[in-house]
């Protein structure tokens, strides 16, 4: 059974620091090797010139890898980011963004996963990344 939004929402709520909840993520969509978030576009994230800033993206990005892994899982689990590389495409400005994770590979010790960070308005690709991460639980 897939794990509902509403459930991955509440992982976000009680598992990740004030400053990662002050972006305003929600939860989108979930599959069994997949979560969709949603990036809010906030002023507030904006750096000089007005783009969203890289910083809030690999957060999102980081973010949204937790929440496929635990899709996955069924549950959240402890588990911490071994590595994460992110390329920039373009400039997000005045636009929510959504971050699809989907994983490559879940081991019992290692999930590996690719995201894609697009702005909604224009449905241009802004970001993508890749995470390594230890599951410890």
């Amino acid at each position: 059974m897939t794990m509902t939004t509403a459930e991955a929402d509440k992982i976000l709520s009680a598992n990740f620091a004030p400053w990662v909840l002050e972006l305003g993520l929600t939860v989108e969509a979930l599959a069994d090797d997949r979560a969709t978030l949603r990036l809010p576009w906030s002023d507030r994230l904006a750096r000089e010139g007005g783009g969203l800033s890289g910083q809030a993206l690999m957060a999102a990005a980081d973010t949204a890898t937790v929440i496929a892994v635990s899709a996955a899982r069924g549950a959240y689990g402890p588990m911490t980011t071994v590595q994460q590389s992110t390329s920039f495409q373009r400039a997000v400005t005045g636009s929510d963004v959504l971050i699809e994770a989907v994983l490559t590979k879940l081991g019992r010790r290692m999930a590996f996963a690719d995201i894609t960070l697009t702005a909604e308005v224009s449905g241009e690709l802004a970001a993508r990344a890749s995470t390594v991460y230890a599951l410890l639980g």
